[in-house]
């Protein structure tokens, strides 16, 4: 596998997830809850606007255009989210710490990899 397709898949699995994740945001009520339960303000707003950002930008991704200006926000969403429900399982010990967020630290290094490696 070359370095091009290489690239093209990290755009497809990282388009897949955040398209996945807004969809789901906005089509499950568990899900939904989830998110208007973390104190965050206007919650109802923020969830459509989390979604909205990440289907959006997971498209923009997976068509490649705009990459770079789409990995920003959602690097910005996967910071907020290992903030808001992660972090707190700090208390119960580093270890736990860092197996809660490892799916979140990986997205957030493939995000980096597309904004270094986007021609765009």
């Amino acid at each position: 596998m070359n370095i091009t397709n290489s690239f093209s898949a990290v755009r497809y699995v990282v388009a897949y997830v955040f398209i996945t994740s807004g969809v789901m945001k906005v089509f499950s009520s568990h899900l939904a809850e989830v998110f208007i339960n973390l104190g965050l303000p206007f919650p109802e707003m923020m969830l459509y606007v989390t979604a909205f950002l990440e289907i959006t930008c997971g498209f923009l991704i997976l068509l490649n255009r705009s990459v770079k200006n789409a990995v920003i926000p959602l690097i910005g969403i996967m910071i907020a989210a290992i903030l808001l429900t992660k972090l707190p399982s700090i208390n119960t010990g580093i270890l736990q710490f860092a197996f809660n967020a490892r799916l979140d630290v990986v997205m957030i290094v493939l995000l980096f990899i597309l904004y270094l490696r986007s021609p765009n």
